[in-house]
């Protein structure tokens, strides 16, 4: 799905990563569930770019519905998968603390599960070979993506900010729609480690410029990076 000039999702609202197209070659932002590689060679089909154009995949965190078709990239590719180190491990192993599930609807829960059956998640590859980030890091990637460190979600959730597509992506620092209730809106994501920690790091987005806010959940948010934080905070 194409949003704006250069910048497209791959997936919906149940779960979305994003394509960054630019002459210099592509980055990529989240490799949702396995199934989904299918959806990125649509749309590089569309867009008339080899995969061999794609120079890295940044994660915004280690969980296994944003890490889906990285491994794959890598091995078949060469393609670099690039993480916090606070996450790394996670990536590696899939080792992650239990946190309480929360509010949940069956409809939305069984929609939920029955896209990551149909999208292959139930066995997501974890990724073998990781290059380390941290916040304020500006890669070296098409787009310059700037590393916005997030924690509270997970140790190492981070937002992407990349200027060139007026755009920060923010992985499960906050989401659009609850994939366990369905309801729709700023809020925060479920699934997170340290809730507390998750709405403090919110503040982080206030200083950013950019008129898309593109969560990893959920429609992408037209407006401020500060105005969805304001939104969630309330919503909480």
């Amino acid at each position: 799905m194409l949003l704006a000039p250069h910048l497209h999702r791959l997936g919906n609202d149940i779960v979305a990563s994003y394509l960054i197209e630019t002459d210099a070659g592509i980055t990529l932002i989240d490799a949702g569930m396995p199934g989904h590689w299918r959806d990125l060679q649509r749309t590089l089909a569309k867009i008339g770019r080899p995969v061999s154009d794609i120079r890295g995949v940044v994660l915004t965190h280690g969980d296994s519905d944003h890490i889906g078709f990285a491994e794959r990239l890598r091995r078949e590719a060469g393609v670099p998968v690039f993480i916090h180190s606070a996450d790394a491990h996670r990536v590696r192993t899939g080792e992650k603390p239990k946190t309480p599930m929360g509010s949940a609807k069956l409809g939305p829960m069984l929609s939920f599960l029955g896209y990551g059956i149909r999208k292959r998640a139930l066995r997501t590859p974890q990724v073998a070979e990781v290059h380390e980030i941290a916040d304020g890091d500006v890669l070296d990637l098409p787009g310059s993506p700037v590393v916005i460190g997030m924690p509270g979600h997970s140790p190492g959730s981070i937002a992407v900010h990349v200027p060139v597509v007026d755009a920060v992506f923010v992985g499960d620092a906050l989401a659009t729609r609850h994939v366990l209730t369905g309801k729709v809106g700023a809020q925060p994501a479920p699934f997170t480690d340290e809730p507390t920690e998750a709405l403090a790091s919110l503040g982080r987005l206030a200083g950013v410029e950019a008129s898309w806010v593109l969560p990893g959940h959920g429609a992408p948010w037209r407006g401020s990076p500060a105005d969805i934080a304001t939104a969630v905070r309330a919503s909480a």
